[in-house]
């Protein structure tokens, strides 16, 4: 249908001339002008811009240059491709800069003109590409507080530079400066992997901050995940003991000729101001033991010690793939609280991740404490017992005198309040700001409605999103916690996607989920700090839904293949544990949190049965698995287990269902499971889906679901033609529901669906975390269902574009905007009386199949013109109570007359 559509677009716009096409944002491996790949082939994406319906491109080229001169050129290559497309040239040289460029013709048959200049800068692409030793400090450490240690070195740089590249990483988290400036602008550095398996390092250009003369390279390093305190049991060290850098600077002179810094023994190390720093404590920083100047090249390092060398591995050294850490927004107090206990406590009006930055004068040896919390008690008192073990706690030890300025360097805070001890004087609010810290994933998507609840809703999955999303997809970010929970990942992937740009940052931690599996198993979290445990159904699934779901977001194929062996291993370590097909052994966390009625008089509960949700997912990951096999062209495995797959599933019919297809466990999550994943025989489906829309009414129209049912919920009511009943539920105020923490003043989501209780009292503080994204996953539904914008299977990425909008709910407009690899696409939908608007944008390069809820053809209107005199739509016909069309890009606004929500 789709190579149908594309002929009959191509035919349609032969016929007439149009504005020549332009080519406009270029990214090389999904990033702008990167520097620092180690990807041997990597992928070009653009962007079509011409204001002509229905542009399609037909052809490309690329040119590939070093220095000027030629390196590749594609030749005119017939192809409608215009993402991921791989170089296929001459092998890439260890870090040599490129730039590239691109043309294209349109289905008009012209040629644009060759876009702006790209460019991309490799890495080291050989272990023995490294020169660099790692280096520890050359001191005594204090094994209990472990200040943070400096590292120095002076060199010198006499010929003018054309280039300067550094390529750092550490055992533990660095910030590195060049003659007292800051290297780049990321923060946590080097992230999160699989340490011992995959230690990313990071590549800066450095041109700019070097001097001719004498300069001065620092660094500081913090115990991190390396060897900080992670996970419930106060473990530290589990990485190493050690604390460690390793840096490599390669000058390129105006001459040609070349020079290396490199870390050795050479360097000079000492302890600084940083005395104590823990992820989950926080950090102690004493500015009377700042080294003044220790930075910069004249400084005094005689009484410093000479690093000591180390002999850790490089060949677990790889280039980073994600987007790093940064600093984005800074939110000043609404409010300086004094509580009813005498605390004095700024509230900045949003619960968020990053850190405190301070103004502060006084006196040498002046303490400021500043403690963090999400949340104030009931009595409005400071509330910290929801953090367990975490501290929060930021000291500052003044220098004295002059107006000091604060803020920790490797530890974040999960906030919205902060109390304040030690202070000299009165507190300003002016003298401080929250800095918001999170990877630095492009923002993609836009979503507003006619009713603020629901949009409220939408700003705290997207805080919430920004807050857990810090190089790894963490569950919460204030407690003694903060782990990659696969459950959460996968659940939340494909509303994540919506919201931001999260290829890179999925496509790194998958990689991680490969590197840490055990036998083919899934650990619970990842990277694994949890030992051997592993395999919970829905938890461990990530390694199939999460590949396979960034390939239909994003179009990534590379990803998915990269990833294929770790999808079937996953399965086969299932199929291992089996009888008779069932997977019905091992521990699983089962439907995770799902609600549980406090006084349950008619003596049911909404337990779901966790052998029964395994098998669900057990199929689920299989036929991903499948739809994998198929994309990657490998047939046998297809075939095979698609075998696989009817077994598993007649294994569930004998076990959960009755003849009449009721299922064992009773609960909304077993028929949504057994529904989303089709685990009934179709002429069973119908019913089970009533069983479903009749326990949510008996529960007053509320849901019951927890981790595991909660995304799909929505999903199943509005397939099978309950999309009322789903309206129902994401505007319900009452516990349980969506809009119970909006109603409670939540500005993120919480873990728990009644974090607070109506009598402003707290679940149990062992595991109440308020910035917990997994249950904004209804985000999903409301982009891809109730404004209907979403992506086919056979043109993933939105290269074929779906809108399918489901109006109801009372809402008079719901619209949402996505940036897509070919441009923005767009879908919105407004209801005036008696009148649906619909407005659609389809990018250049694609196509759209929309359906309007309508069913006569002839009543409906496209920018004021009847629908079917517009040459550029094609009709389909009627189908499930739309009229469907086809359409290229262009902008659409079609109207018509309402008819009942279905």
């Amino acid at each position: 249908m789709n190579k149908i559509l594309f002929v009959f677009i191509a035919v349609l716009c032969s016929l007439s001339t149009g504005a020549q096409s332009t080519v406009k944002n270029l990214r090389t491996e999904n990033l702008t002008d990167p520097v620092g790949l180690d990807v041997l082939q990597p992928r070009f994406s653009w962007q079509l811009e011409n204001n002509k319906r229905n542009t399609l491109q037909t052809a490309y080229e690329i040119k590939v240059t070093a220095n000027g001169r030629p390196v590749w050129n594609s030749g005119k290559t017939n192809s409608d491709s215009s993402v991921h497309v791989a170089y296929k040239g001459p092998a890439l040289q260890s870090g040599q800069p490129y730039s590239w460029q691109v043309r294209v013709w349109d289905n008009s048959g012209k040629p644009s003109a060759w876009s702006p200049a790209a460019s991309f800068q490799m890495a080291l692409l050989h272990p023995a590409d490294w020169k660099a030793e790692w280096i520890e400090p050359g001191y005594t450490e204090d094994d209990t507080m472990r200040p943070c240690p400096l590292f120095r070195k002076i060199f010198s740089s006499v010929k003018k530079v054309a280039r300067a590249t550094i390529y750092i990483t550490s055992h533990g988290m660095y910030e590195a400066f060049l003659n007292g400036n800051r290297i780049g602008n990321a923060y946590l550095t080097p992230g999160w992997t699989s340490y011992k398996k995959r230690l990313q390092y990071q590549v800066y250009d450095v041109t700019d901050q070097l001097r001719q003369g004498t300069n001065a390279l620092g660094v500081i390093l913090g115990n991190g995940w390396y060897r900080g305190f992670i996970g419930f049991e106060k473990q530290n060290n589990f990485y190493g003991k050690d604390i460690a850098l390793l840096l490599q600077l390669t000058i390129t002179y105006s001459d040609g000729t070349t020079a290396t810094i490199v870390s050795d023994g050479s360097w000079k190390t000492a302890t600084g101001p940083i005395t104590y720093s823990e992820i989950y404590n926080g950090e102690t920083i004493d500015a009377r033991k700042d080294k003044t100047g220790w930075m910069q090249p004249g400084y005094k390092d005689d009484d410093w010690a000479a690093a000591k060398t180390a002999a850790f591995t490089k060949e677990n050294l790889l280039a980073t793939y994600n987007e790093p850490v940064k600093a984005h927004e800074v939110l000043k107090p609404v409010k300086l609280i004094k509580t009813p206990k005498g605390e004095t406590v700024l509230d900045f009006g949003q619960n968020l991740v990053g850190w405190v930055r301070m103004k502060v004068t006084g006196n040498a040896g002046d303490s400021v404490k500043l403690f963090h919390a999400e949340v104030l008690d009931k009595a409005g008192n400071f509330y910290t017992e929801n953090l367990r073990s975490a501290k929060q706690k930021n000291t500052y030890v003044l220098k004295g005198g002059a107006t000091e300025t604060f803020f920790p360097h490797f530890t974040w805070q999960g906030f919205r309040y902060v109390k304040i001890e030690g202070y000299p004087g009165t507190p300003d609010p002016d003298n401080f700001e929250a800095v918001v810290l999170h990877s630095d994933m492009e923002p993609t998507g836009t979503f507003t409605t006619s009713n603020p609840l629901i949009n409220q809703l939408q700003h705290n999955i997207q805080w919430g999103q920004k807050g857990n999303f810090l190089d790894v997809p963490t569950d919460c970010p204030q407690r003694d916690e903060r782990l990659g929970w696969t459950g959460d990942a996968q659940a939340f992937f494909r509303t994540a996607s919506f919201n931001r740009g999260v290829n890179n940052f999925f496509a790194k931690w998958l990689k991680d989920v490969a590197a840490d599996q055990i036998d083919g198993r899934v650990p619970f979290v990842i990277p694994n700090i949890l030992g051997n445990s592993a395999n919970s159904a829905g938890w461990a699934d990530v390694a199939t839904i999460v590949p396979w779901q960034l390939y239909l977001a994003y179009g990534d194929k590379r990803t998915l293949a990269a990833q294929y062996n770790s999808m079937k291993n996953y399965v086969e370590s299932i199929r291992k544990t089996t009888s008779n097909d069932l997977w019905n052994t091992g521990f699983h966390f089962g439907d995770w949190l799902f609600y549980r009625p406090g006084d349950d008089n008619d003596g049911r509960a909404a337990v779901t049965d966790k052998y029964l949700i395994a098998q669900c997912f057990y199929a689920h990951s299989v036929q991903l698995l499948i739809n994998a096999a198929k994309v990657l062209d490998k047939k046998e495995d297809a075939a095979a287990y698609s075998d696989l797959l009817n077994a598993v599933k007649a294994a569930f019919l004998k076990e959960y269902m009755t003849p009449s297809g009721r299922l064992v466990s009773g609960t909304q999550t077993a028929y949504v499971l057994a529904l989303y994943f089709d685990m009934l025989p179709e002429n069973l489906r119908e019913q089970a889906a009533r069983r479903l829309v009749y326990n949510i009414k008996s529960y007053g129209n509320h849901l019951t679901t927890g981790f595991l049912g909660t995304p799909y919920l929505c999903h199943v009511l509005t397939r099978f033609g309950y999309s009322n009943v789903a309206y129902d539920l994401l505007l319900q105020e009452t516990y349980p529901s969506w809009l119970y923490p909006v109603k409670m003043g939540a500005t993120t989501i919480w873990e728990r669906w009644d974090g607070i209780k109506p009598d402003g009292s707290f679940q149990t503080p062992g595991m109440n975390s308020f910035n917990h994204y997994a249950y904004g996953a209804i985000g999903d539904w409301m982009y891809r269902k109730m404004v209907g914008l979403d992506t086919y299977e056979d043109g993933p990425g939105y290269k074929h574009i779906k809108v399918m909008p489901h109006i109801g709910g009372g809402f008079k407009q719901a619209s949402a905007a996505l940036k897509t690899y070919y441009g923005t696409a767009s879908a919105g939908w407004t209801v005036n009386g008696s009148t649906i608007t619909i407005d659609v944008e389809v990018p250049a390069n694609t196509t759209a199949t929309i359906f309007l809820p309508a069913t006569d053809a002839s009543a409906i209107t496209e920018s004021g013109k009847p629908l079917t005199s517009v040459k550029e739509i094609k009709s389909l016909g009627n189908e499930e109570g739309y009229i469907r069309v086809q359409t290229g890009s262009g902008k659409y606004r079609f109207s018509m007359q309402s008819r009942p929500a279905k």
